[in-house]
């Protein structure tokens, strides 16, 4: 279930910052009536846990805004961060009793959630739902697999670029933001300590490939956080990929 301390917040679906890439994005006005009966929003803290992994899932939803971590722990206790939660992506699935992985809030968390049996069955009477779920875990499968290839073959400094490149990605899509060649600027929702873990490189490696891109010119820094992209297509290269003109896909 959620954590017995998150928080009851508000929000207008017609103010939803998420709308046009959610699991409702397709929806129709009557389709949005039958969703707003059973959501519900909720709000966790920096560090909280959203759900622990094999307890029981009794709600699905999106993160609107925030980022979330899901983790997994081995036998041993060890623990690896096996993937980030961004505004839009979904958690929890369908037809599934329990969670699979923890899910951390990594910064402050808002999710518009939904009571997980109602929501099974709205989906075998609303296909704009069911075909928008598919489209988001397919989306979901090629991030994993691009992300095996960064964990596994690329250099910490390509680790890193890649990392960049797909939170400004996100961000750019998010917010409609155009290509256009132009710079891109966000704010990086992980510390530098999480992205070592998550990259699995220590925080000494990932602190000297972050100055290290900044003095290339490839970002800019305001304090560790604000960061700007000149040339997406410059950080693409120095990621290891190919600027296809694919990037707000």
């Amino acid at each position: 279930m959620l954590n017995e301390r998150s928080l009851s917040v508000t929000q207008d679906c017609g103010d939803c910052p998420i709308r046009h890439r959610a699991v409702c994005a397709r929806c129709e006005s009557d389709e949005l009536d039958r969703l707003e009966e059973i959501k519900y929003y909720r709000k966790f803290e920096a560090g909280q846990t959203v759900i622990w992994s094999g307890d029981k899932m009794d709600f699905v939803g999106s993160v609107v805004s925030g980022i979330a971590t899901l983790t997994q722990t081995m036998e041993d206790g060890r623990t690896q961060m096996v993937g980030l939660l961004l505004p839009s992506d979904f958690v929890g699935r369908p037809g599934r009793s329990t969670a699979a992985y923890d899910v951390v809030a990594t910064t402050d968390l808002v999710m518009c959630c939904f009571r997980k049996s109602p929501f099974e069955e709205l989906m075998g009477r609303t296909p704009h739902i069911a075909q928008r779920l598919l489209e988001m875990t397919l989306d979901e499968l090629d991030a994993a697999r691009e992300w095996m290839l960064v964990l596994g073959r690329k250099t910490a400094r390509e680790k890193i670029a890649s990392l960049l490149s797909i939170i400004a990605r996100r961000d750019a899509t998010l917010h409609l933001k155009s290509g256009g060649g132009g710079p891109l600027t966000f704010d990086l929702p992980l510390t530098r300590e999480a992205m070592a873990d998550y990259l699995g490189l220590t925080l000494e490696t990932v602190s000297r490939q972050i100055s290290a891109l900044k003095k290339d010119g490839v970002i800019t820094l305001e304090g560790k956080r604000h960061v700007t992209v000149p040339d997406m297509e410059r950080l693409l290269e120095e990621a290891g990929d190919d600027a296809d003109g694919g990037m707000f896909a």
